[in-house]
């Protein structure tokens, strides 16, 4: 059984051992920005995107891309690269946001 997971996975080695365990916890990350996202919207009883969807969706994002430059995924690596720009971009709009804030107060 252990054996048919390792096939599965394209395990060949300890290392790619762990790195598939890193690119499956990356991607779990990934996935809970949008559980967050969720019970965050059904609490206010409005659709929102809370401060911390953009956390968890950068660092599952570079870890991700991580994995994919380990993997030479060319497709992947792409389409991680513009997700953790648009990240890093909306992360820097809410502190910009709470600077103007603080400093007008």
């Amino acid at each position: 059984m252990i054996e048919g997971i390792l096939e599965f996975f394209k395990v060949e080695s300890t290392l790619e051992l762990t790195w598939v365990i890193v690119g499956l916890g990356a991607q779990m990350m990934f996935s809970m920005r949008f559980v967050l996202q969720w019970w965050a919207s059904e609490k206010e009883g409005r659709s929102v995107i809370p401060e911390v969807f953009w956390w968890f969706s950068i660092f599952g994002g570079l870890t991700l891309f991580a994995y994919a430059l380990h993997r030479q995924d060319p497709v992947f690596i792409l389409g991680q690269s513009l997700g953790v720009v648009i990240y890093a971009r909306n992360l820097w709009l809410i502190y910009a946001e709470k600077r103007t804030t603080t400093q007008s107060v």
